[in-house]
């Protein structure tokens, strides 16, 4: 069993993203941050995330998009903007069936979101920074099972919002 840590858009912040990592880091196997970090990649606030480039990351220096595999599941991640999600997802899931991808992470939106479509699980963390929805400070870790896949949703400040907790069944 592995576990994921995504987080997306922290527009700037560097303690927080400091803090989440000393708080999961011996309970992770990969932390994710799918973009909007408006930190240079040498910032030792962004150092042990996979990071791509958000609209807002104008330093450079971190991919559009990349893709990571953890316990045989294919990680896409991207920031979205070049895939209009806050529209549709509908060019990212043609983009995630091209890359053969179990898991898209994206942000973006600032919208916590996470739905299965056709096989593929697409997962926006919500925003740590500036949350549209909910209102609340979000992060998100996934349990990566045998047959299925948990989400557990948390509050910046470390607290589960056990509500929001969901199981996804995807074949392997």
């Amino acid at each position: 069993m592995s576990k994921v840590l995504i987080v997306s858009d922290s527009h700037g912040l560097t303690k927080e993203l400091e803090v989440l990592r000393e708080r999961h880091i011996n309970e992770v196997d990969m932390m994710i941050h799918c973009g909007d970090s408006q930190l240079t990649p040498d910032d030792k606030s962004i150092s042990g995330y996979l990071t791509v480039m958000g609209n807002c990351d104008f330093s450079g220096g971190y991919p559009l998009e990349t893709i990571s595999e953890v316990s045989g599941r294919k990680f896409f991640i991207t920031h979205g903007h070049r895939y209009s999600v806050k529209t549709s997802l509908m060019n990212l899931k043609y983009r995630a069936q091209e890359v053969n991808a179990d898991v898209v992470c994206f942000g973006h939106s600032h919208i916590l979101s996470a739905e299965v479509i056709d096989d593929t699980l697409f997962l926006n963390p919500g925003s740590i920074r500036l949350p549209r929805e909910p209102m609340e400070k979000t992060y998100v870790i996934l349990d990566l099972l045998e047959e299925k896949i948990k989400l557990s949703v948390f509050e910046m400040n470390g607290k589960e919002m056990a509500e929001l907790a969901r199981e996804f069944t995807l074949p392997k």
